[in-house]
């Protein structure tokens, strides 16, 4: 574009014949714009920020990588070559054996409580830390140290241990539906029994590992399910949790059968689907507001050319060609949807920034297992809020800048 073209262009933005109307037109369709695009940043970053604060909250008990076994009983009894194999894999950072099963757990009353049941190594020096799990205890440790130094030591999660009335240092029961036998002298299957001894509380903030999840050290956990010196499978922290999937199929591939390797994505995929068709869906909700905006675009530019049809006329006989004329139209509308973006990108950052860092929307703990509102703004998903937005502004001018290139002179200037 020339000089000429760009002073043309901007003497349609502004006010016209002395009449302010054009002007506050343009001024809408900026708001519009700018509505819209804040609008989508704010909300994509709250969930952008809930989807991550979920997705880390489950990740304190669920690790990067998990390799088991297919076969009726589901075990893995030789887990030391597996183990081995696993560590020496490029891209793992540490690995451990581990024990996951189920029970009841009983403490001197007849409610009885349905819990998992999870062995992992107890806590000390130079034990690999797969998950973050150590890290989230209220109360006591994971070193499993019972009174009785039999290493009965059990941690629960804090709404398990409110709804059993446990406490550190009380002791309840968990009974064992692995390795029961039938008993003739009472004609019914004895269930096994085993004593724990509370040596830790700990609370992750997600109700399912803090209300149903029992952690005993992993020597006990297979004798409680019965595995003798087998594993339910191993559990792998990765350099990277975004490579983990392709670290996964490394390791199935390197393993082989009956060897299987199931990531954090797939022992969690219905939800974080979920999250993302929500997020997907609201994405495209709010940018309709950016398509109603476009449509203000179209009003003021098609007004625009019906106002200015005689002066139109006039430039095409004094020799501006009709692509100019073209050109002269795309710019108004591109300049309000850059304006528009600018400021609805400005506005939706700022906004988003604010709410996350100052904690402004709280939220009950005990409902949403947070305590306010997150805002996670993305680069990525800012910028093709920003190219979406200009893409849909320059659109619209096509119609409304056609019609005016079309005009014909005579025509034109005959107009009324």
């Amino acid at each position: 574009m020339n000089r000429l073209e760009l002073a043309i262009a901007w003497r349609y933005l502004r006010t016209r014949g002395g009449s302010r109307l054009f002007s506050f037109i343009s001024a809408i369709a900026i708001g519009g714009v700018l509505v819209g695009v804040s609008a989508l940043i704010v909300i994509n970053g709250v969930m952008t920020g809930m989807q991550t604060d979920l997705r880390d909250k489950i990740l304190v008990g669920s690790p990067d990588l998990r390799v088991l076994t297919f076969g009726d009983d589901l075990t893995m009894p030789k887990w030391r070559d597996a183990l081995a194999r696993v560590q020496r894999e490029p891209g793992v950072a540490a690995a451990a054996p581990f024990v996951l099963t189920q029970g009841l757990a009983q403490a001197g009353h007849n409610y009885p409580a349905a819990v998992f049941v999870e062995g992992i190594e107890p806590d000390a020096r130079g034990v690999p830390q797969i998950t973050t799990i150590r890290q989230k205890a209220l109360k006591g440790d994971f070193r499993f140290a019972s009174d009785d130094g039999t290493g009965h030591g059990a941690v629960l999660g804090s709404s398990l241990a409110n709804r059993l009335d446990l406490n550190v240092g009380d002791t309840f029961t968990i009974i064992s539906p692995a390795g029961s036998k039938f008993s003739a002298s009472v004609g019914m299957v004895v269930p096994r029994t085993f004593q724990f001894q509370v040596t830790g509380i700990f609370e992750t903030g997600l109700f399912e590992y803090d209300d149903s999840y029992i952690y005993v050290s992993l020597p006990v956990a297979q004798q409680f399910a019965n595995l003798g010196d087998a594993v339910t499978g191993l559990e792998a922290r990765t350099t990277s949790r975004e490579t983990a999937g392709i670290i996964g199929e490394r390791i199935s591939t390197a393993l082989g059968y009956p060897y299987r390797v199931v990531n954090w994505q797939d022992q969690n995929s219905s939800l974080f689907h979920a999250l993302k068709l929500e997020k997907l869906a609201m994405g495209v909700i709010l940018l309709l507001i950016v398509i109603v905006a476009a449509f203000n675009i179209v009003s003021t530019l098609t007004m625009v050319v019906t106002d200015k049809t005689r002066e139109i006329g006039i430039l095409k006989a004094m020799g501006l060609r009709s692509a100019a004329v073209l050109r002269v139209f795309l710019m108004q509308g591109l300049v309000i949807g850059l304006v528009g973006t600018g400021c609805g990108l400005i506005l939706g950052v700022s906004v988003g920034v604010v709410i996350d860092h100052f904690k402004l929307i709280s939220l009950d703990p005990s409902v949403y297992f947070i305590d306010h509102l997150p805002v996670s703004i993305q680069p990525l998903d800012v910028l093709w809020i920003v190219l979406a937005s200009v893409a849909i502004a320059v659109l619209a001018t096509l119609y409304p800048s056609l019609q005016a290139a079309s005009l014909y002179p005579v025509e034109a200037i005959r107009h009324e």
